[in-house]
């Protein structure tokens, strides 16, 4: 899943012809932050995506490989059938693109949560010593 979206930025930096340098310095990172980025040894945010896919003046469909050409065109017809296998074609056609935004939306989520409660921990450790001063 992730290695897809990580494959479709680099393809698209690629054809800009734009090097790992060229990224770093529009992403204001050393081009190892931004390798470590394409090659998933760092964690892709949500925000970062969203700067990376402006930078290559890509659209987050073609990066997420969604179609949202993908539409439901209901066709009144005695024919129930017809219209229950559009909308299950449909669904399945969608399903795992949905399945991995939503993958990346609980990873930042939990990435969140973490860095949260650090930082709730870092607060209290330095409440206790300025106590103690």
């Amino acid at each position: 899943m992730m290695e897809d979206i990580l494959s479709k930025i680099r393809e698209h930096r690629k054809k800009k012809g734009y090097s790992y340098e060229t990224m770093a310095s529009e992403l204001n990172t050393s081009a190892a932050a931004y390798r470590k980025i394409e090659f998933n040894q760092t964690k892709l945010t949500v925000e970062r995506l969203f700067q990376i896919a402006k930078i290559l003046e890509a659209q987050l469909v073609d990066i997420l490989d969604i179609n949202p050409n993908n539409q439901l065109n209901q066709t009144n017809t005695e024919n129930a059938t017809g219209y229950q296998q559009q909308i299950e074609n449909y669904f399945h056609e969608n399903k795992e693109k949905s399945e991995k935004i939503e993958s990346l939306y609980e990873s930042r989520l939990r990435d969140k949560d973490l860095i949260i409660s650090q930082l709730q921990r870092t607060i209290e450790m330095q409440a206790n010593l300025l106590k103690r001063d």
